[in-house]
């Protein structure tokens, strides 16, 4: 969530991972004053869910919320300052509850949850030719299990206690900027029931020219309008604060975590591009006012639309599913490492991958390959082949999946981006962000404070009409102190090990499909012979009757 003092200072963040954010900024040198971040748990009830408790995400922000304030006051600075507040959230995260009780009716449908593969292929079969892309013009997003629609279609169709409150006129949907704005302003007793552009944009629900829900798309993925919330700009107010230490403070800023990068970076130029290495990697690129749309593989969003009378403006986005996640899994299924920071360690030790390439597909594989039935694989193992080397082949991994979707970028850009702006927690990863510079043969610019979400965030809610502490106009905006990283290896070498990892892609794909066993299980007897079947049931019957008799 954010915040300002006077004129000073300034708003916001609320970002999920695994973890809420609140950091708080000076309006007028984007300095970060105070931080406060509480660790929430992830729910994987089945292979390939993934869930998170909307109660539990409201209940950290309104701790995140009480502990800063208190840290403020130890630094002698009134919270009275505090001006705004801001919201960034990842985007395609599902939540709907009840508005009678302020309830949620099912946990949160985290964004790259697989269940729904069913549903996207029932879907595709009433389009004709079964074309992913069918709606990619009016949504600017291919028919995937990563969009809020395909979501709440599931919850829709499995989930009795919202069927019914659907048919009761009680049930809310939103992704996690609606739930927490709706809460914070009041809940039951009057809550704001609203999203903003960026975050609309990823519902598949959308119409990103008309900038309002699609009714034929409402009807064919049959989701009643009345459950959705009012779309509105990322930057004005949209309510006030109902309780606790910021009551009576407006919440006047909210961006998708992406488009919050973007902003933070600065990127308001046709052409400038940053990529965030978070939970997944995420490369966008402003492409203005005008929505180009992709011939290889990248989706079409919103960028921002910083005021309600304010112009939209345009990205073209490459999403990776597993970046950070990657190091998670290092350390949190396989243990090879006790902490995240760990890694980077094991694999400047060794400063190789001798060969193994690690493709972490573990929720199939996005951009720009929308590949659903992909799933990770490590393959050029030796005897030689150790834990460090598997630690820089995760690196390796994501620097890969960048250079992939930059490759995309360039193609339907037309002009190839001279350097790579980078943010996110992953970034403090030097070995990392070397090895970008080695495999994009670019330089990679990393700014002095990496979480630029947060700082987005803040912009819009310091901007807004209403409050206007924050000045967006490019003479007024800070300068960021940066830490640059050049190649230094030669083009021939990086081009090599992209091949291999190319290699190691194609192998990865058709591992899995949605259809079950017609038994629903495997068995070793389904191989044995159906003569076995036969004998075994006749001495079965004989047995019996001696028996018996």
């Amino acid at each position: 969530v954010a915040l300002v003092k006077q004129h000073l200072l300034c708003p916001v963040v609320v970002n999920f991972s695994c973890v809420i954010h609140l950091q708080v900024f000076n309006a007028k040198t984007a300095e970060l004053l105070s931080h406060h971040q509480v660790e929430i748990q992830q729910k994987f009830p089945k292979e390939g869910w993934v869930e998170q408790d909307p109660k539990e995400i409201l209940k950290s922000v309104h701790e995140c919320v009480e502990k800063t304030c208190e840290k403020l006051q130890q630094l002698n600075i009134d919270i009275t300052n505090i001006k705004a507040i801001g919201v960034s959230n990842q985007r395609e995260t599902t939540v709907v509850w009840d508005k009678t009780t302020g309830e949620p009716l099912y946990n949160a449908i985290v964004w790259l949850d697989l269940r729904t593969q069913s549903t996207v292929e029932r879907l595709l079969k009433r389009i004709p030719g079964k074309n992913k892309s069918f709606f990619k013009f009016r949504t600017g997003l291919p028919l995937s299990t990563y969009f809020s629609a395909v979501k709440l279609r599931w919850l829709l169709d499995n989930v009795e206690e919202i069927k019914q409150a659907v048919d009761d006129g009680r049930a809310m949907f939103g992704t996690i900027d609606s739930w927490l704005i709706w809460s914070l302003t009041g809940g039951k007793n009057g809550g704001v029931h609203c999203t903003d552009v960026t975050n609309a944009s990823r519902t598949m629900l959308f119409n990103i020219h008309s900038l309002d829900w699609d009714p034929e798309l409402c009807q064919f993925f049959d989701i009643p309008m009345e459950i959705l919330p009012k779309v509105r700009s990322s930057s004005e107010i949209y309510g006030l604060m109902k309780s606790g230490a910021l009551t009576g403070v407006p919440i006047s800023g909210c961006l998708g975590d992406q488009s919050a990068a973007l902003v933070g970076q600065m990127c308001f130029q046709d052409g400038q591009a940053k990529n965030t290495y978070g939970t997944g990697c995420f490369l966008l690129c402003n492409t203005g006012q005008k929505s180009v749309f992709s011939e290889h593989g990248l989706l079409t969003t919103i960028a921002y639309k910083l005021g309600r009378d304010k112009p939209v403006c345009y990205a073209l986005e490459g999403s990776v599913a597993i970046a950070g996640a990657v190091i998670r899994w290092l350390r949190d299924n396989l243990g090879i490492v006790k902490t995240s920071q760990e890694v980077e360690k094991l694999a400047a030790e060794v400063g190789t991958s001798y060969g193994c390439y690690f493709v972490p597909a573990f929720s199939g594989l996005y951009a720009p390959y929308w590949e659903p039935s992909a799933r990770g694989i490590i393959c050029g193992l030796t005897q030689f082949t150790n834990k460090n080397h598997i630690a820089f082949a995760a690196l390796e991994a994501v620097c890969f999946q960048t250079r992939e979707i930059l490759d995309a970028m360039n193609k339907d850009c037309g002009i190839p981006l001279s350097q790579l702006q980078v943010d996110g927690g992953m970034t403090n990863n030097k070995v990392l962000m070397q090895l970008q510079s080695d495999i994009l043969c670019i330089p990679v610019v990393k700014p002095s404070m990496p979480e630029t979400t947060a700082l987005g965030a803040a912009m819009a809610a310091g901007a807004a009409e209403g409050v206007g502490i924050w000045s967006l106009n490019p003479g007024d905006l800070t300068a960021v102190t940066c830490e640059r990283f050049e190649p230094q290896i030669n083009p021939e070498e990086s081009e090599c090990r992209y091949a291999r990892w190319k290699k190691a892609v194609m192998k990865s794909m058709g591992w899995e499909t949605s259809e079950a066993p017609s038994n629903g299980d495997t068995s070793i007897f389904c191989s044995l012979p159906l003569g076995f079947f036969i004998m075994s049931s006749m001495i079965m019957l004989i047995g019996a009757k001696y028996v018996s008799g």
